[in-house]
């Protein structure tokens, strides 16, 4: 988790990956995607003002109307735990022990250490996908999608 928190802190996270895996058969069963935008530097030019509209209008973007509050930010966290619990109700229920694996997408320039390894990226075959809500630190912006293994009706 402390190589997670440098490279997000760092802005050399792209996308989180949680892969779930039956043990037995290590077929990939569910694929939690979480991809990650750095905002901060897409919004620079507005938080300093150096938009040449705003700027030739006299316009300066404060950078606390920009920023989120904590509240507002653990509001939309929870708002997306909420749509992750309840998606028991769609997910098909996975009847064999599981195991999970985190992959972690960075940029080039990111410095990985000895300990991780690479790894495929565990799609699935005939899945199904459902977007989940995205949220915003204003400083990340995290988009979340989960792939599924689409169920056989033969096995219900």
């Amino acid at each position: 988790m402390d190589q997670m928190s440098t490279w997000l802190l760092e802005g050399q996270v792209q996308r989180l990956v949680i892969a779930i895996s039956g043990i037995e058969t290590n077929e990939t069963l569910e694929r939690w995607q979480f991809q990650v935008t750095v905002e901060d530097k897409e919004r620079e030019s507005a938080v300093t003002g150096v938009d040449e509209n705003n700027a030739a209008a006299g316009n300066v973007v404060d950078k606390a109307q920009v920023r989120k509050s904590i509240k507002e930010i653990h509001n939309d966290v929870q708002a997306i735990i909420r749509q992750i619990t309840a998606s028991v109700t769609f997910l098909p229920l996975l009847n064999e022990p599981c195991s999970f694996d985190l992959l972690v997408y960075t940029n080039l320039e990111a410095i990985v250490p000895k300990k991780w390894e690479e790894s495929d990226p565990r799609y699935i075959i005939n899945s199904q996908e459902v977007k989940l809500r995205s949220f915003s630190t204003s400083v990340h912006k995290v988009d979340s999608l989960v792939t599924y293994k689409e169920t056989d009706e033969w096995d219900l």
